[in-house]
């Protein structure tokens, strides 16, 4: 055995018996190929085992896209729009409450608006839109908004991001989305999303939203343009975070579909994540993220066969039933709007798991 090799297997028994992953054993882990691809898994789905046992959950939920018009215009995005180009929308208050009503009929728990970061819209425009939705599904979990929106709200209506927070969480806002970090390593946010805000004040966001007891995701976005360090150490901010505020519900990766991005297009970023990368960034964020009890596999960016691999794979948690989602499907994805979850039985049980429906803050159902 080479010294190398007695290294990997010295760390990986080492990180199930607790040891807390460096960034640079991450990274070393993030670099592993050949067959020991599958010893990294394996070691991922114990640690899985032993925090969370046998359980995959899902969340009964719907998207509402209320806007592809963006500020941002990301690289690595194919849904948002400027508001003069042909097929831009921004929906009106009668087509939401449609798609609300809509969403009690097909029971949800959960609404989660999915939209591009609208300049137009100012704070009076998000808190009238969670009114309005509040008040006709009282008892359906709002899940909006990223650190992004925020901050957008915040400078149109000159006012601070914890007065936004409170205004939001005053109209009915349940949760924040953990969106919008992408990497959140400034080198490379300079290149994938120069228009939104920085790392740093994503971080002071999410910190602020946690003392104020609103919940949010953890989100990464990979595979587009960033190295394996900054994979690890965009978990390693998000670990710290959740050291100090455990406000994290879960870590959601989010693999780049390029197909019909201007990153790609242009020749800057890659064709995505390979399928070896997928299944280890599933893994090392178990490994890495010892303070979180829930990774989730996205159904709509792996597909479902690589989905359920991902869940032998250190994954606990299959996102949500979704209805809709445009911003992956504009992207280039070619199944990402509705998953029954008869479907998600039948993948689940091959398994050997047990599938249960939770809430969004992870109580079961």
């Amino acid at each position: 055995m080479t010294p190398a090799h007695t290294l990997f297997t010295t760390l990986l028994r080492d990180v199930q018996a607790g040891h807390r992953l460096t960034p640079d054993e991450g990274e070393f882990l993030m670099k592993t190929t050949g067959r020991d691809v599958f010893r990294v898994t394996a070691a991922a789905d114990e640690v899985r085992e032993e925090k969370v046992g046998d359980i995959v959950t899902y969340v009964r939920n719907q998207n509402l896209h209320v806007t592809n018009i963006c500020k941002n215009l990301c690289g690595f995005c194919g849904f948002g729009k400027k508001a003069t180009d042909p097929g831009a929308y921004c929906l009106d208050l009668d087509t939401i409450l449609a798609g609300t009503r809509l969403a009690q009929e097909r029971h949800v728990t959960e609404i989660c608006f999915l939209s591009g970061v609208n300049p137009a819209f100012d704070l009076d425009s998000y808190t009238g839109l969670l009114t309005a939705v509040h008040e006709i599904a009282p008892a359906i979990h709002l899940h909006a908004f990223s650190p992004d929106e925020v901050a957008h709200a915040a400078r149109r209506s000159r006012c601070t991001t914890a007065e936004v927070l409170a205004a939001l969480k005053n109209a009915g806002l349940g949760s924040l989305q953990g969106t919008a970090a992408e990497i959140l390593i400034e080198s490379v946010r300079k290149v994938i999303c120069p228009r939104k805000i920085s790392g740093a004040e994503w971080v002071r966001i999410i910190k602020e939203a946690h003392v104020m007891g609103i919940r949010t995701s953890a989100t990464i976005m990979y595979g587009s343009y960033e190295s394996a360090r900054d994979q690890v150490d965009h978990m390693a901010i998000v670990r710290e975070i959740q050291d100090e505020t455990h406000g994290f519900t879960e870590f959601i990766p989010m693999s780049y579909i390029h197909t019909n991005t201007p990153l790609f297009m242009q020749g800057i970023g890659r064709a995505g994540a390979t399928g070896r990368e997928d299944l280890l960034m599933i893994a090392v964020s178990r490994l890495f993220l010892d303070n979180f009890n829930n990774v989730q596999v996205s159904w709509g960016k792996l597909g479902l066969k690589m989905t359920q691999l991902a869940l032998l794979c250190g994954g606990n948690d299959l996102a949500g039933t979704m209805f809709t989602d445009e911003v992956s499907v504009d992207a280039g994805a070619g199944d990402a709007s509705y998953l029954d979850p008869s479907v998600m039985e039948r993948m689940t049980a091959d398994l050997g798991r047990t599938l249960r429906q939770r809430t969004t803050l992870y109580d079961l159902v």
